[in-house]
């Protein structure tokens, strides 16, 4: 699918549901020039899409054996199309098959973030690839997205990425974004703070409860989460090497 043909209702299905003008505007996506076939998600999309975060043994010898099949053009077939399950597809198959020339196809859609759910995948793409654009894009994202907390995408994933990269490679990129990733989880503790009192005020017969919402948000933690995306890694890594 093609942006420019979606409808409004089509855009929120592929997971176009914030339009925003950013930087990159310019930056030109990957796009198909020919629409996919039903037949080709049937067989390359849809059995894999809701699996990409699967690390169990089963589903890592499955991959494994699907790798020899998994080609070039499927992977750009996948990334191509203007929706989130192709392309988090498409960038999954791109990491157990370690194809390191559509980085910058990957590199792009993220920076873009022209559609919702993908951004993960992206991240964890760019982090197995390893190589110096990987730090790249990682480090260019952060430099923007931090400091629009509006725009709640991908952040979390991206830096998560990009501290892996500087904990295997010795290096201290990370270092830089901190101050504003701090800032984007403290505006967003607020932002959810202030949304439940306005709420408070709209429905006082629910107050108590909501009162009681309020009191439960936990404290501001700017722990970056390394534990679930080293063992995400692992799991790419052992399909790649099997």
């Amino acid at each position: 699918m093609k942006k420019e043909n979606l409808t409004d209702i089509q855009l929120h299905s592929v997971g176009a549901i914030v339009q925003h003008k950013s930087p990159f505007e310019d930056l030109v996506s990957y796009v198909n020039e020919i629409e996919i076939s039903q037949a080709f998600r049937e067989e390359w999309v849809i059995p894999f899409y809701f699996e990409l975060n699967n690390q169990s043994d089963a589903w890592i010898e499955k991959m494994i054996e699907l790798k020899p099949r998994i080609t070039e053009n499927t992977i750009l077939q996948n990334l191509g199309d203007f929706d989130w399950r192709t392309r988090s597809t498409g960038s999954y198959f791109a990491s157990i098959k370690k194809a390191i020339h559509f980085e910058k196809i990957i590199g792009t859609h993220l920076l873009k973030s022209e559609i919702c759910y993908a951004g993960s995948g992206y991240a964890r793409t760019l982090a197995s690839f390893n190589t110096e654009y990987s730090v790249y894009y990682l480090n260019l994202y952060l430099e923007y997205y931090l400091t629009k907390p509006e725009l709640y995408f991908d952040q979390v994933s991206v830096i998560t990425a990009l501290k892996y990269l500087d904990e295997i490679n010795n290096t201290h990129h990370t270092e830089k974004h901190l101050k504003n990733w701090e800032d984007l989880i403290s505006w967003r503790n607020e932002k959810q703070i202030i949304n439940l009192k306005s709420l408070k005020e709209m429905i006082p017969d629910q107050s108590e409860e909501i009162e009681k919402q309020i009191q439960e948000i936990k404290p501001i933690n700017t722990d970056i989460p390394m534990t679930d995306f080293h063992k995400s890694i692992e799991s790419l890594n052992r399909i790649v090497n099997g």
